[in-house]
């Protein structure tokens, strides 16, 4: 099978592929629950009337959630119902937080700066979403067997800045949760333990999955310069 016919398939494949992981990661927690950045989670214990407290919180690109927190005191359970932020841009560790966490001198732990650039995961996918609907007009309908030159430039061109955003996103990630971690080992005392959440790998694999296609697409771009050069060897229309 030539290769022109071969990108039409792939690029935007890889384009999709990239929007659905992008799609999850700009609508993770407090949105979708089962997707975030990264959970806190406390296991406080006192001899004092044997007591003990339970709490977790994940934190997404829009917010956070808190888990239902249980006490026990002399054998004794109560339970907390959990509740979400409304999702907002930029968020800090606020007062329920550090109530949940049962920590009360982390407050500086997340920057409402540092939490508002994930924003820039929506803008990726909004990018991406572009690059895929320019990629499906790449097979010129009148000629299936060949691709539009306009249409694989816009998408490479597109691909690209998304690319970018994603790729810059992913390291925001990495910097944003390794920086939380960083503060949580410093000042709670092996009190809180940190677990890196699927938004972060689901936000790499769209990264990886957009460079693919940027590569895809440059096949194709390669495929018509040689043709286009056969062409004028040659002499054919």
């Amino acid at each position: 099978m030539p290769l022109p016919s071969i990108i039409p398939s792939i690029t935007p494949f890889f384009l999709f592929v990239a929007f659905f992981l992008l799609l999850l990661v700009s609508l993770s927690l407090p949105i979708i629950k089962s997707i975030f950045l990264f959970r806190l989670a406390a296991d406080a214990s006192a001899s004092l009337l044997d007591s003990s407290a339970n709490g977790a919180v994940r934190f997404g690109v829009w917010g956070y959630c808190i888990s239902a927190i249980t006490v026990e005191v002399v054998g004794i359970d109560r339970e907390t119902a959990g509740k979400c932020s409304s999702p907002q841009l930029g968020y800090q560790f606020d007062s329920d937080i550090a109530n949940a966490l049962h920590v009360s001198d982390l407050t500086n732990a997340i920057s409402r700066t540092l939490s508002a650039v994930l924003v820039l995961h929506p803008l990726a996918c909004a990018a991406t979403l572009v690059a895929l609907v320019t990629s499906l007009f790449i097979t010129r309908r009148q000629a299936p067997d060949t691709v539009s030159r306009p249409a694989v430039l816009s998408t490479l061109g597109i691909a690209l800045f998304a690319a970018v955003i994603a790729t810059i996103s992913f390291l925001l990630d990495v910097i944003f949760v390794a920086a939380v971690h960083h503060r949580v080992d410093k000042e709670a005392d092996g009190v809180l333990h940190l677990n890196w959440g699927n938004a972060v790998w689901l936000s790499l694999g769209a990264t990886i999955a957009l460079w693919c296609a940027i590569v895809s697409d440059s096949a194709g771009i390669c495929a018509l310069g040689r043709r286009f050069k056969r062409k004028q060897l040659t002499g054919e229309r």
